[in-house]
């Protein structure tokens, strides 16, 4: 067996004994982000280097735990940051915790970023649900040879952010009086910011947003036939006649600021996906 199926069994086998019930729906949240979801009922919190094989988070803005309980009734798993391109960890490692998540059983995966904002009808402080991406890491987590257990060897990804998904996501928060932007988010591998010049481009192409992370994450979570729901916090605006620079810093301090209105979203869209199923 290959050896990267053999870690995610290992790290999935290990989580089920220590998990109280199997997570239904799998949360990561981005740089600055990691209170955005919780508290949990019932709660489990492991640091990812307490799990055998997991990838453990090196930058600020991610403080590097799963937490296991129950939101809005229903079981999830939360991943409190993530690892990222950029920190030298390749594809496979970076999509590790989905595989793991995978394995326990996840049907719906949440992911979470903190975004520069290309389109200038955005603001500082909004919140975008992602209705396609572009990648342009120059990565892909399906590169190699192909797991059949895992899912198929050229998975289609016309629809990569599930529509049902994004209408529960509109329609919760529609009634929590949240203003919810839409938006095609771009991918790049940083970890240098972008240039004026790149800024055009990706607004030329398409791009409403940019980040670092995300998608190799949904790559492997559609591979996995997961359901997949994006959003971006905007935390600065990035607009090439007139650009300002941008540290990380302000970006984590801008998170910060949304994390509590973007936990109750992800509260309510959790009760939103379970409405009917059973748990």
């Amino acid at each position: 067996m290959n050896p990267l199926f053999e870690n995610v069994h290992e790290a999935a086998v290990f989580l089920q004994t220590q998990l109280h019930r199997p997570p239904l729906t799998g949360i990561i949240t981005g740089t600055g982000l990691g209170d955005a979801v919780g508290p949990l009922d019932d709660a489990v919190t492991l640091n990812y280097g307490e799990i055998p094989h997991f990838p453990v988070s090196t930058v600020a803005g991610h403080s590097g735990r799963l937490l296991a309980g129950t939101l809005a009734g229903h079981p999830v798993v939360v991943m409190q940051g993530r690892v990222h391109l950029y920190e030298g960890y390749a594809p496979t490692q970076v999509t590790f915790p989905v595989r793991v998540m995978q394995a326990l059983g996840v049907r719906n995966l949440i992911l979470s970023n903190a975004a520069g904002g290309i389109n200038l009808a955005f603001s500082q402080g909004d919140l975008m649900v992602i209705r396609d991406h572009i990648n342009l890491t120059g990565e892909n987590p399906l590169v190699g040879p192909n797991h059949d257990a895992w899912g198929p060897r050229f998975p289609d990804m016309t629809v990569a952010y599930d529509p049902a998904l994004i209408k529960r996501c509109r329609r919760a928060a529609d009634r929590l009086g949240i203003v919810l932007k839409s938006g095609v988010y771009a991918g790049l591998k940083g970890p240098s910011l972008e240039t004026p010049a790149e800024i055009r481009f990706l607004k030329t192409i398409g791009a409403d947003a940019v980040g670092l992370s995300t998608v190799m994450e949904t790559i492997a979570a559609v591979h996995a036939g997961m359901r997949v729901l994006g959003i971006s916090t905007i935390t600065n605006i990035n607009d090439p006649d007139r650009p300002q620079p941008a540290s990380v810093e302000a970006i984590i301090a801008a998170a910060n600021r949304v994390a509590p209105q973007l936990n109750r979203l992800i509260e309510r869209v959790v009760g939103e996906i379970h409405a009917g199923e059973p748990s």
